[in-house]
């Protein structure tokens, strides 16, 4: 089946995330917009370590997009082939396209993202880990990055007298390029907090039972210690989601999975197909950076309707975070700025309500009381 053309440019977004939704709603009133998620809501990510501490936030991460477009539509589906004409769904129907928005983000294991299509699913989920998590007195988190950092910083501030080992094989928090003063101020936080950090071990083996399940288990470092916790959670592994790149597009899916795209966001040769946010090859994983590359590519596909040649070109920011532990802790770094931002800041600007205003404003909808 293919759906009936419009006198306006059909614009196919394929996956509704932060840079998705950010460029379906740019693009709403002037075009004719096509949203392709299978999820039935927006699940606003930068708050989920929170919602499995404190059950009551959930209401709030999960935004129904019945209000984002005022005249696109959404297809709850999954894209299972796309080339620079049409998107292909997993139900057997296809989606003409004048243009394409590749946004179909990352995985990453839960509870940083849930791999569940249904609400239900997912918030039965996280009241189980919730569930689990109340009665485990020990806890290992594997990997020091920002999710392990934000997690121990959770966990400690929900439970304070749970024992919580941040472990990591690289020798210090937080891979990339971040200043050392950061790293040593959310080392000071954390130690504060009383986490135990193993940083420079690695785990001869994962441990024999599932993350976010109540199991104790001891597993040993490669220098020999012994490691007993009740309770463990995976904080690494982020993968892209461009397996669905078929055709004349395929070769843009490099060997690590990401989309390589142009400095317009543009993919090589498909002047009419662009890539945002996780799945493509340009910037840091971060929800503002995909909506900063969002409103980019609605600007280029108004200028490429116009006729204008001269597409705005995208400039990657410098390395800049700002990473909650817990409501009233945390720290970060912004470019142009020589001092961390305080963590009354970081609490003031996204730890105490982790944005949920904000997105819940873009969706359209009114955020649920806690």
């Amino acid at each position: 089946m293919t759906s009936g053309r419009s006198t306006r440019p059909v614009v196919v977004v394929v996956g509704g995330g932060y840079g998705g939704v950010n460029v379906a709603k740019a693009l709403d009133a002037e075009f004719e917009v096509v949203l392709v998620e299978p999820k039935d809501a927006f699940v606003h990510n930068v708050a989920t370590l929170r919602a499995l501490v404190d059950p009551a936030f959930l209401p709030s991460i999960f935004l129904p997009y019945d209000h984002l477009l005022a005249n696109g539509r959404v297809v709850h589906d999954r894209a299972v082939a796309v080339d620079s004409e049409r998107v292909a769904l997993a139900s057997g129907a296809e989606i003409r396209a004048d243009y394409i928005v590749l946004a179909t983000g990352s995985t990453y294991p839960f509870p940083a993202k849930t791999d569940a299509d249904r609400t239900a699913d997912a918030i039965d989920e996280y009241r189980a880990a919730h569930d689990a998590l109340t009665d485990a007195g020990r806890v290992l988190l594997v990997g020091a990055g920002a999710v392990g950092i934000e997690l121990a910083g959770e966990i400690t501030s929900k439970w304070p007298d749970k024992h919580v080992v941040l472990l990591d094989s690289a020798d210090d928090l937080m891979a990339g390029d971040f200043r050392p003063e950061l790293r040593a101020e959310l080392r000071g936080q954390l130690l504060e907090r009383g986490v135990e950090l193993r940083l420079g071990e690695q785990l001869r083996e994962l441990p024999p039972v599932r993350p976010a399940t109540r199991e104790t288990f001891t597993v040993v470092t490669t220098s020999g210690t012994e490691i007993t916790a009740d309770m463990w959670f995976r904080c690494f592994g982020v993968a892209p989601v461009t397996e669905y790149l078929s055709a004349d597009l395929a070769a843009a899916r490099g060997p690590d999975g990401f989309i390589a795209v142009r400095p317009t966001l543009q993919l090589d040769g498909h002047e009419h197909v662009f890539a945002i946010g996780d799945a493509s090859n340009v910037d840091a994983k971060m929800a503002g950076r995909a909506g900063r590359q969002a409103q980019l590519v609605a600007d280029n596909i108004r200028k490429l309707v116009a006729g204008e040649r001269d597409l705005a070109r995208y400039e990657p920011v410098p390395p800049a975070i700002v990473l909650p532990i817990g409501p009233d802790g945390g720290s970060g770094q912004l470019p142009g700025l020589d001092e961390l931002m305080p963590r009354e800041t970081v609490a003031k600007v996204k730890g105490r309500d982790l944005m949920v205003g904000r997105y819940a404003e873009i969706l359209g909808v009114t955020p649920a009381t806690r």
